[in-house]
């Protein structure tokens, strides 16, 4: 049985979800963030030396962490088929590059954008505070801003043809993008003025498994 090493509000929300799509059996091992850091505790680096989630360890002895690398190995070795396109065809391209995109390019400004928010409102001496907020607001308004809109509307171009990342059918690629997206939505400024997006948003958030996910994953803060 596959064990997920499961932080709270973290990445690793999407490999319950994609184990539930899958109908696998798995269980769920708990861990919670530091309330003041927000880090994970240093229980995880006895899992992985990098101390982070999602984490997942199976029945063989195999440990698997970073979430596209998980989503794609538990694919191909319990899909059967499942969530993944037909290799060699276009959808099959489609799907490599948005387990790709997911991690490497839309999460980079969002975690930017972040930084520059607690800058913005962390404690500070009097006199450093009207510096900080200055440059964080002029880091965010003339780079991480313009970053995360381009990703956003590119995101909405691509879902124009199709309902879902891959083509017309859901896959893994979509696993992997809700995490993204739910943070643009959550703090990027994805709004109605991207359609497509939050229509999508919808749609995985109606399929059973993502609500059986949620079940199983406790309280996921990106959708409060």
């Amino acid at each position: 049985m596959l064990t997920v090493h499961h932080l709270n509000n973290s990445r690793s929300q999407r490999v319950l979800w994609l184990l539930e799509e899958l109908d696998l059996p798995y269980e769920v091992v708990r861990y919670e963030r530091d309330p003041k850091t927000m880090l994970a505790p240093a229980a995880l680096r006895q899992v992985h030396p990098l101390g982070k989630s999602p984490v997942v360890t199976t029945d063989d002895g195999l440990t698997l962490a970073e979430s596209g690398a998980i989503v794609e190995t538990v694919i191909e070795r319990y899909g059967q088929g499942r969530l993944a396109p037909a290799a060699g065809t276009p959808e099959a391209l489609r799907y490599r590059y948005w387990l790709h995109f997911a991690e490497g390019s839309a999460m980079s400004p969002l975690l930017l954008k972040l930084v520059f928010d607690k800058i913005e409102n962390t404690k500070m001496p009097f006199f450093a505070k009207p510096i900080a907020k200055a440059i964080a607001g002029k880091a965010k308004a003339s780079f991480v801003m313009p970053n995360i809109n381009a990703h956003l509307d590119y995101m909405e171009r691509e879902l124009a043809s199709n309902e879902w990342f891959a083509g017309p059918a859901f896959s893994g690629a979509d696993i992997q993008m809700s995490f993204p997206v739910e943070a643009a939505a959550a703090r990027g400024g994805l709004d109605a003025k991207h359609p497509k997006l939050m229509a999508w948003l919808q749609r995985i958030h109606a399929r059973p498994a993502y609500q059986r996910a949620l079940e199983r994953g406790g309280p996921y803060g990106l959708l409060s």
